[in-house]
């Protein structure tokens, strides 16, 4: 059984992970939207102007009334301003299942920042709301987000091919998972 508690704040050694708000659109703009090698395997256009960034916001504000809404800024105490954002894309909670999406701006690749987000997800989602299954996918011309879904102890489950569309256009994508019952055993 699950039992939806919504955004919740979440911090780790180096991050917070908070809700946003439209303080949030400048930085958001600067670290990682507007930058196409963040977005290029994104379906979400690189952002052009700071503008773009408070209707989604706003989204997300007004997301948050709900129970079963997961959106997190990726906050790096060091700096205090978000470099990231992370989320449920998919939720079937008939089985308990979550997919869970990401970016990180580029300053921070290959940092282990967006392992210790993800991992710290991961748990919310099994220990407090009651997931069974979390799920990740990446296009195979990404193969540094399966680098990240591995070292979180997901495992991969296969590949479908020309099975979803990203700004480099229709792509083969990559699913990894991770049950409950192998999470407990890695903590």
């Amino acid at each position: 059984m699950l039992t939806h508690k919504g955004t919740q704040t979440i911090e780790t050694c180096r991050l917070l992970l908070r809700k946003a708000t439209r303080e949030d659109a400048q930085p958001m703009f600067r670290n990682w939207a507007s930058d196409p090698e963040v977005t290029k395997y994104l379906t979400w256009p690189t952002y052009e102007k700071v503008e773009t960034a408070y209707p989604i916001l706003d989204m997300w504000i007004k997301g948050y009334e709900k129970r079963d809404f997961y959106q997190w800024m990726i906050v790096l105490k060091e700096i205090d301003e978000p470099i990231g954002s992370i989320s449920s894309v998919h939720q079937r909670d008939d089985i308990g299942e979550v997919e869970i999406g990401y970016c990180i701006g580029r300053n921070w690749w290959h940092q282990g920042i967006m392992s210790e987000a993800l991992g710290a997800v991961m748990a919310y989602f099994f220990e407090e709301i009651g997931m069974n299954r979390v799920e990740a996918k990446h296009d195979l011309r990404n193969p540094n987000s399966g680098a990240v879904m591995r070292k979180c102890g997901m495992q991969y489950e296969g590949t479908s091919r020309a099975s979803d569309r990203n700004n480099q256009g229709i792509c083969d994508i990559a699913t990894y998972g991770i049950l409950r019952k192998d999470w407990e055993k890695m903590i």
